[in-house]
């Protein structure tokens, strides 16, 4: 292992981690919005909108990623639409991600029993409140092991974002593979690098997923 490699290009890496986590962060909370609208949208069966979101879900996890970041940057322009590359990894994201969020939270508010609903609104409970104190902190409980595989599996995606010209964690690593050789040496911070950014997020959601389940009994 030439330990003098890995100290020199270091701070490539370090940089190159930061933007991964910034397009990983903001592509993940548009995915997560996107998501709920359209667990909404299928919940509560709204017309026409339930038939759009429904061919949206199958389009989006039906094609790769590298597919509909190569339509934003190449395919766009075309048209007159120009993105940076910052803009097409953020967008391709919350893309790709919505439908998975939407299938995780869709899952978290059906686990509701439907005599539930039918209790709290004999109540005199309206429609917010039940949401509130009912199928919201329930369905969060059921929704937190979907919603964190689809957390870590969004930020796996961005290894496809050197697609794309993006200076990411993959594009650093081909690069000085390309210029050096140093195969080994590269790989091997390319790992720890992810390693280093999703596993503090696996170890927080397992803990959560934990205290919801000790909540839950």
């Amino acid at each position: 292992m030439d330990w003098s490699f890995i100290e020199k290009y270091t701070p490539m890496y370090v940089e190159a981690a930061a933007l991964t986590v910034k397009i990983g962060f903001f592509g993940i909370v548009l995915a997560v919005a996107l998501g709920l609208i359209c667990a909404l949208v299928k919940y509560f069966r709204v017309p026409a909108a339930r038939q759009i979101v429904a061919v949206y879900i199958e389009i989006s996890r039906n094609t790769p990623l590298i597919v509909q970041l190569f339509f934003l940057y190449f395919g766009l322009p075309k048209a007159g639409v120009l993105l940076s590359p910052e803009a097409c990894g953020v967008i391709g994201l919350a893309f790709l991600g919505g439908s998975y969020m939407a299938e995780s939270f869709l899952s978290g508010l059906e686990s509701v029993g439907k005599i539930q609903l039918e209790s709290a609104e004999s109540l005199g409970l309206k429609r917010w409140q039940v949401m509130r104190y009912i199928v919201i902190p329930q369905a969060a409980s059921v929704s937190v092991p979907a919603f964190a595989a689809n957390v870590i599996f969004l930020l796996k995606e961005t290894s496809v974002f050197s697609a794309v010209s993006l200076m990411d964690l993959m594009n650093v690593a081909k690069d000085l593979i390309g210029m050096s050789y140093n195969t080994n040496e590269a790989l091997t911070m390319l790992v720890v690098a992810y390693l280093i950014i999703i596993l503090p997020i696996s170890v927080v959601f397992t803990i959560l997923e934990r205290r919801l389940r000790r909540a839950g009994n």
